[in-house]
């Protein structure tokens, strides 16, 4: 049984053309082979919930049974353990896998074990030493991943730790990636079988619960939410830049929010370089991709009222034009952005940082989280009373505040569970579907300032305005019930 780290890249086919030329490549000789691995599964995919990979790798003239048992940070495949043994395809023999209940769950599910899909690709590999102690296989697969006669093209850079550290792993991509067009690839060839076995368009990922425990250090809980944040940001870039679908980009931005508020929960605890060096640049990110979420929302939602409480109205129509123009132009520029070098850059270093990050033993994630959450709470609570009383600018700032209240609770959810926290969650939702038709509102003001501005606008902005005013009371008994509840987080008799 070895272990591996391994950090994957992807590139276009042009890119790897250049990758041989690279300074840290010209002085060493790769290494070239055929490589033909068939995955196995039952019917209802087992294996793969489990995140187990059971194959049969060709070399030469042999075959090679492996079992590895995969956890995975974004972007870094970590701790995977991996057996390896002599053996026959189809032939399926679990006898070398030292850990006992793998071994035996394996076996029990022996006949029920086919075929599910194929990757066959050449590798060419190099074996880097950039300094000494330091040793890097570089390896540049080219090929397909075949499934029920469907194909898929493989393009990718492996880079895999031999010797010295994780933080090594990410100065040689570092490197790579200043020459080199090189994206971090979320999604292994294992994965990516699955979905070209399932025809899979396109999905739209969510946020998924965020794996956090009382024992956690502060920052070991940290690291947890931010590889999290990163897997929910990756999982809908590739929509952002191919779909029309305006989820992609919702979701896109939710992840990106959602890592910003963990950078400001976290920040009293966080290097200060840190937090300088990154929080901008996710910021400058949150609000190219908010344009384009702004003019969807508009589209999708504002528009049609508009259009049905003014039916006559002959600006309607100039409206929905420039709205369209405007939503086809921010939507390119997003697609561009999510695929330009910065971006990979930004994705790359992040990552980076965050697994360097120092740990602190002395403070557990179960002291730091009620401290955070109290701040948090006592924040809207202030801003409540003032958004009941003032404009739209007041309305966003609490609407700010208690998202960052939300994505605080949903971090430290698994340190409070039960029915409280349910209910808790319950009566906030009303709140939060307000604040959002709120902040709608505004901004729709706001795109009718561009769109119509002065005098043509005017109806519809005086429009939009009373809606707002007619939504404050429900407001205020959304506020009143929500403070009701007992917050889940403190010890309660």
């Amino acid at each position: 049984m070895s272990m591996e780290t391994e950090l994957n890249l992807s590139l276009t086919p042009g890119v790897a053309s250049r990758l041989a030329r690279h300074r840290l490549l010209t002085d060493a000789k790769p290494l070239r082979e055929r490589v033909v691995k068939t995955y196995y599964d039952t019917p209802d995919q087992r294996l793969r919930r489990e995140r187990v990979v059971v194959g049969y790798r060709k070399q030469g003239r042999h075959w090679l049974s492996s079992v590895k048992r995969v956890s995975s940070a974004e972007g870094l495949s970590t701790g995977r353990r991996h057996w390896v043994t002599n053996g026959s395809l189809g032939d399926l023999d679990f006898s070398h896998v030292d850990d006992g209940s793998l071994r035996e769950w394996l076996e029990s599910l022996r006949e029920e074990l086919r075929p599910a899909f194929t990757t066959s690709f050449t590798r060419s590999a190099w074996v880097l030493e950039p300094r000494d102690g330091v040793r890097i296989e570089l390896a540049l697969d080219r090929g397909w991943i075949e499934a029920e006669g469907r194909r898929q093209p493989i393009c990718e850079v492996g880079l895999e730790l031999l010797a010295g550290g994780v933080a090594d792993l990410f100065s040689t991509a570092g490197e790579l990636q200043a020459e080199l067009a090189l994206h971090p690839e979320p999604v292994s060839k294992f994965q990516r079988g699955y979905g070209v076995l399932a025809d899979q368009a396109l999905q739209v990922v969510k946020a998924a619960p965020v794996e956090t425990d009382a024992g956690m250090t502060v920052i070991a809980g940290f690291r947890t939410i931010a590889l999290a944040c990163l897997k929910h940001l990756q999982s809908n870039e590739k929509g952002v830049c191919e779909s029309d679908n305006p989820e992609f980009v919702h979701q896109a931005r939710v992840a990106i929010r959602r890592l910003r508020s963990a950078i400001r929960v976290w920040k009293p605890r966080l290097p200060m370089g840190f937090v300088a060096d990154f929080d901008p640049l996710w910021q400058a990110l949150a609000r190219q991709l908010g344009e384009t979420r702004n003019w969807d929302v508009f589209l999708a939602e504002t528009l049609p009222t508009i259009i049905a409480a003014f039916p006559a109205c002959p600006q309607a129509g100039e409206l929905a034009h420039y709205a369209s123009r405007r939503c086809a132009v921010s939507r390119q520029v997003a697609a561009s952005t999510l695929s330009s070098g910065e971006y990979s850059r930004l994705l790359l270093d992040f990552t980076a940082a965050v697994l360097a990050l120092p740990e602190r033993k002395d403070r557990r994630l179960d002291v730091f989280a009620p401290r955070c959450l109290d701040k948090r709470a006592r924040k809207v609570w202030q801003l409540a009373q003032e958004a009941l009383t003032s404009d739209a600018t007041a309305r966003h700032r609490l609407r700010v505040a208690y998202k960052r209240l939300r994505y605080a609770l949903e971090f430290f959810a698994p340190l409070f569970p039960g029915e409280l926290l349910r209910n808790y969650h319950l009566s906030a939702s009303g709140l939060q579907e307000m604040l959002g038709q709120l902040n709608d509102l505004a901004v729709a003001r706001e795109l009718i300032d561009q769109a119509l501005p002065g005098a043509p606008g005017d109806r519809i902005r005086c429009w939009l305005e009373a809606r707002s005013d007619g939504l404050l009371p429900q407001l205020e008994g959304l506020l009143g019930d929500f403070y009701g509840q007992r917050v889940p987080w403190q010890p309660h008799s």
